[in-house]
């Protein structure tokens, strides 16, 4: 068994219950929120005050924002404008965050069963998913379950 099991989940086409019934379901005890904006009106359920007295009222679990683990602004914006095509969004979003020593700022301890979230319904082209593939490279003893 790995020492680590990181989640990942995104909200983005999925009802609340849905939603909830997967964290609750897999066992996480934190969501991380790896969002730049988590404010949006569009988020609906998941808007950051919303969502951290839903995940504490109805299933325990804590709520953390760090926007460090997010994107850049500009980043995100060449990427949604197509300026950016997913291959060359990836590469510097690595180069980002290891710039940033991710690894240093969410200890593996605080990791452990805690569930990454962003927006976009499926891992595949998340950063998400690269921010966990990046501490599986950095830590090792990671297991990552992506909440679809």
């Amino acid at each position: 068994m790995a020492a680590v099991t990181l989640f990942t989940i995104g909200f983005t086409r999925k009802s609340a219950e849905t939603f909830f019934g997967l964290l609750g379901g897999a066992g996480v005890r934190r969501v991380v929120d790896v969002r730049l904006n988590n404010a949006s009106q569009l988020a609906g359920f998941a808007k950051r005050d919303d969502l951290r007295f839903f995940l504490k009222t109805i299933s325990g679990m804590d709520y953390v924002h760090m926007p460090e683990l997010a994107p850049t602004e500009e980043m995100l914006d060449r990427y949604r404008k197509k300026g950016l095509d997913w291959g060359t969004y990836e590469k510097r979003f690595v180069e980002l965050i290891s710039g940033r020593r991710i690894e240093n700022l969410l200890s593996k301890e605080r990791a452990h069963l805690a569930c990454l979230l962003c927006s976009e319904p499926t891992p595949d082209r998340c950063h998400r998913r690269l921010i966990a593939e990046y501490l599986k490279g950095k830590w090792k003893d990671v297991e990552i379950v992506h909440l679809t």
